[in-house]
Formats: C-alpha cells, structure tokens, sequence
C-alpha cells in the first residue's frame, strides 16, 4: 500500500508539471504496473492507464516513447488511444513496434497510417502476421520497392483483384519481387500466367544481351521453361480441374456452346473459358491459355474465326489479356467486323 501511495504521488507531481526525468521515471513504473497487472484490469482500469499514458508521453524524448511502444506493442488489451498516438508518431523507432505488432490497430488506423506516413512505416505495416486486402491496396499503390516486397512476401497478407494487377505490373521489372508474387498459393491463375509472360520476357531480353549469338536457342529454351512451369501450375491448380470437369460435363450434356463461352468470358471465369475453348477448337490447354493471358492477339482470332465464332464472343476475352493488348484486340476485332459487313 506504502508503494502505491507513493507511486500515486509521483502520478501527481509528474502530471502536474514534474521536469522531464521525473516524467520517464514514472512513466516506466506506470508501465510496469500495467504490463503485470492487465490480466486484472478492467476496461474501465485500461481507459484510466489510457489517459495517464498520453499525459505523461506529452513532450518526453524519443527513446521514453520508443520503449513504451516496444513494451505495449504485443499487448492484447493495450490501451487503443495511446497505441494509436505511438503508431501516427513520426518517429519510426516510436511507430515501428505497434505497427508491426499491436492487434489493437484496425484496419481503418492502418489504411490511414499507409496513405499519410513514411515508407518505413509502410514497411512495419507490411510486417504485421496478418492483412487485409483494403491494407495491401495501400501498401503495394503507395509502398516503395522495399515495401512491396515484404507485403508479396507476408504469408499472411491478403491480395485484391486491384491489389494482384499493381503487384504484377511491379514484377516486370524486378525478378526478387516476380518470384515472391509468383510463389504465392492463392495467386488467381489469370495473373499467375500474366506475371510468367512477363518475367519470361525479361529472362530471355537478359540472356539474349550476354549473348546475341544464341539468342535462337534461348527463346526456344525460355519457351519450353514457360511452358513446362505452366503446365505444372494447371496440373496442380483445383480451379483449373474443377473448370475441366464442368466444361466436359457441359460437353458431354451437349450444354456447351458459343453462348456459354461468351458467358464464362463476361463473367471473367479465366480457367472455365480456357477449358471450353479448348474443347470447342480441339487444342491443348496451354496454348489456349497462353493465347488469352498473353499478347497472341492473331492465335485469339484465328481460333475463334476457324471454329466459327462470331466476333462478339472474343471480345469478352480482352477481360484477360494485359490491357494495352486489350486496346488493340478491341480494335483488331471492330475493323475486322467492318471488313466483312
């Protein structure tokens, strides 16, 4: 009792106007009284810590700050108001912990943390276990090179449809980043083979610069690669087997048509419209894929014009390939429909 008195009297005086040392001391002591004590503290008791800590924070150095937020940084109850001061400070040795590790962050706190601080804060956001797609938005739009490549990295991070086309865009030019993007588990295919494509293109533009007088052998080598790492992905991809099975059932039903490939292709069911084409045109799966997801302007054409498709039903795919490529295969195929009309 003797000691809590006296602690409650030190409170006082440091709140009341005490020197700078006196304030980091009281502060350390608060901290621990809190750190031990959280299994029994209310929320109301956290509400009061809460605003003991902002008081006593106001206008101490920078190493008192950076110690408080390492030590309330893997709390689970740790008071939300002073995590949050601690995670916007400007200081990255203050901010870094909390961001990194506090749960009591949301996801509204981190998104507005990413849009306004520094890169290094965005690298501690990037570190957290887990994150959500309206995080890595941010992270992978604003994030430097550093940045992008610890969210691509975080097992636990979570990708948009916006998030994954940013990060595949990244990856052209820089393989570290291509290899990260492309390892993860549940990259959608359609980017799986969009972010191939162009790491393909990169590998072999090396290769052929170091050495012009077997560039020939090199493309047919990087093209048997891509090809070999792509037919490994569709044997292990669920979608891409679930996809197979409806379209053959579709088949052998005699659903399939025109009309449902147009559909899958509307609806941007990227494994379901390779595998009807497929089927339809009799050719193998990764021709096809390759010729939606890559820059095949003429094989999408040529395919859908010997099978006797209209020119509408191509048009859905542009949904897939890389969007200059979607550009031109639009216009290819509007002149085309005015030379035969």
């Amino acid at each position: 009792m003797a000691e809590q008195n006296k602690l409650i009297a030190e409170l006082e005086d440091a709140l009341s106007g005490g020197n700078t040392e006196r304030r980091v001391n009281t502060l350390r002591r608060v901290t621990d009284l809190f750190v031990f004590g959280l299994s029994h503290f209310s929320g109301e008791h956290i509400g009061v810590f809460d605003d003991v800590f902002n008081h006593l924070i106001s206008d101490i150095e920078q190493s008192a700050r950076a110690v408080l937020s390492d030590r309330l940084a893997k709390l689970p109850n740790a008071p939300l108001n002073v995590i949050r001061k601690l995670a916007f400070d400007d200081a990255i040795e203050v901010a870094g912990p909390v961001l990194s590790h506090s749960d009591v962050l949301d996801n509204v706190s981190l998104v507005e943390n990413a849009n306004t601080k520094s890169q290094a804060h965005l690298l501690a956001i990037s570190q957290r276990a887990s994150l959500a797609e309206t995080v890595t938005d941010v992270l992978v739009e604003r994030g430097n090179r550093d940045v992008a490549l610890s969210t691509a990295k975080n097992e636990g991070a979570k990708f948009s449809e916006v998030g994954y086309v940013r990060l595949v865009m990244r990856s052209a030019r820089d393989d570290e980043l291509a290899k990260s993007v492309g390892s993860r588990r549940e990259i959608p295919r359609h980017h799986f083979l969009n972010l191939l494509t162009k790491a393909s293109k990169a590998v072999r533009l090396e290769l052929e610069a170091a050495s012009p007088h077997i560039a020939g052998e090199i493309r047919e080598v990087v093209a048997q690669v891509a090809a070999a790492i792509q037919a490994n992905a569709a044997a292990a991809s669920w979608n891409f087997v679930r996809a197979r099975a409806l379209v053959e059932s579709m088949r052998s039903g005699g659903r399939l048509s025109e009309t449902e490939l147009e559909n899958f292709a509307r609806n941007k069911k990227f494994e379901e419209t390779a595998a009807a084409l497929a089927i339809l045109c009799n050719l193998p799966m990764d021709v096809i894929e390759r010729a939606i997801a890559q820059d095949r302007l003429e094989t999408i054409l040529i395919v859908a014009k010997a099978i006797g498709l209209s020119w509408a039903t191509p048009r859905r795919f542009s949904c897939f390939v890389p969007a200059t490529a979607a550009c031109l295969l639009r216009r290819w195929i509007n002149v085309k429909r005015f030379s035969t009309s």
